[in-house]
């Protein structure tokens, strides 16, 4: 059953081809800085554009971040266009893909694998879905 608060899922393959068919489509990445710095970012050179990372939850509490919406308004997204959003597996973008279209962007989609994926029978990411694993460009520090 879809979610009809926001625009929908992709995983990160479909998210990767529509960053490329649609020029003003963007990706945010709202992980944390340490996760951003230790763990890697989404890496867009090839398509000319760069990962905006706007947390979604502020570091170290995991509170929302009351200013979410004004720093991607801030980062200069337009309520018109694409908005990709990314995370560790799919749930904090999820809901700030709720969050952004509650605001009046039109079209937030949910890549729902995120950055690392989902854990693997080890309790480890990085081996089962995700940005990494489907070998789309990234990059660390």
């Amino acid at each position: 059953m879809a979610d009809e608060r926001y625009a929908g899922d992709l995983n990160p393959q479909e998210a990767w081809d529509l960053l490329q068919r649609e020029p003003d489509a963007c990706l945010i990445d709202v992980r944390t800085a340490p996760e951003w710095q230790y763990v890697g970012l989404p890496k867009l050179d090839d398509l000319h554009k760069r990962t905006l990372c706007v947390s979604w939850q502020v570091y170290p509490t995991n509170g929302v971040n009351p200013g979410f919406v004004d720093q991607v308004k801030q980062a200069g997204v337009e309520p018109d266009q694409t908005v990709l959003l990314i995370c560790r597996s799919g749930a904090r973008s999820r809901n700030a893909a709720i969050a952004l279209t509650e605001a009046g962007f039109g079209r937030c989609i949910n890549v729902a694998e995120g950055f690392e994926g989902d854990k693997d029978a080890s309790g480890h990411r990085g081996t089962v879905g995700g940005w990494k694993q489907a070998g789309l460009p990234w990059s660390q520090g």
